[in-house]
């Protein structure tokens, strides 16, 4: 199968004006993820996704790939799918552009929840990850959590505790491989009802009776989100090696 890794990337952020630029060890934020998601195994080609001439060029300049795109997309998801329809790819992959030091097995192991259902009848057309919550973290809304069938498929997705009455659980990663044709359609897809009450788009895709694969991964230090002024000093803490990420919040 060939896979292309496409990373949205804007200037444009409410908590963190100009983050995919900002410089992170001498490098721009969206560079150092393009870098480590070059790594991932299996991986045919990356691109940048971005409505940006400065992101462009600072994608171009390090020798990578960019691709200009509209916009007014309303998500990362339909700035990629605009993207992909004129590659020649079995799968996409959506890595986000804050993360400055993506684990690439994250990467492979959203694939792998594509492949090895590869020919089957329940065929799953979307391929995500999880980890198991750690303490304090069942009763945050900003902390996504999913629950899972026997075989790994996504039975939901939701910011309220789930399972009821434990505070174990998983916590979803936001990282997804897409089979190319589901991308193009998902992006035609009016949002649904428990997306908008969740204010989760992956909903959109259970809602419309196709499947979700989630594969669960260890959980990685260095994979930190950055969405604030704050997130941003700790992954230069980390990289400088002065301090390492506190535990996730």
């Amino acid at each position: 199968m060939s896979v292309v890794v496409i990373i949205p990337a804007r200037l444009g952020s409410t908590r963190l004006p100009g983050k995919a630029l900002a410089d992170i060890g001498g490098k721009p934020m969206v560079v150092r993820v393009l870098e480590r998601a070059r790594s991932a195994r299996g991986v045919g080609r990356v691109l940048v996704a971005t409505d940006d001439n400065e992101i462009a060029e600072a994608v171009a300049n390090a020798g990578g790939e960019a691709r200009m795109t509209a916009a007014e997309h309303p998500s990362g998801t339909d700035r990629i799918a605009e993207v992909a329809r004129d590659l020649d790819a079995d799968i996409v992959v959506n890595v986000q552009g804050d993360l400055p030091f993506l684990e690439p097995t994250y990467v492979e192991s959203a694939i792998g929840a594509l492949e090895q259902r590869a020919g089957r009848a329940d065929d799953i057309v979307v391929g995500t990850l999880a980890t198991p919550l750690v303490e304090g973290e069942m009763e945050k809304s900003q902390v996504v959590k999913v629950v899972c069938d026997g075989e790994g498929r996504a039975l939901y997705f939701s910011r309220s505790p789930i399972p009821s009455g434990t505070s174990e659980g998983l916590r979803h990663i936001g990282l997804y491989a897409y089979r190319r044709e589901f991308l193009l359609e998902l992006a035609k897809m009016e949002p649904t009802v428990l997306e908008k009450q969740e204010r989760l788009e992956q909903l959109r895709v259970l809602e419309n009776g196709y499947g979700i694969g989630v594969a669960r991964v260890e959980a990685k230090e260095s994979m930190i989100e950055v969405d604030t002024p704050e997130d941003l000093e700790r992954v230069r803490r980390w990289m400088t090696g002065r301090q390492g990420p506190s535990e996730r919040e």
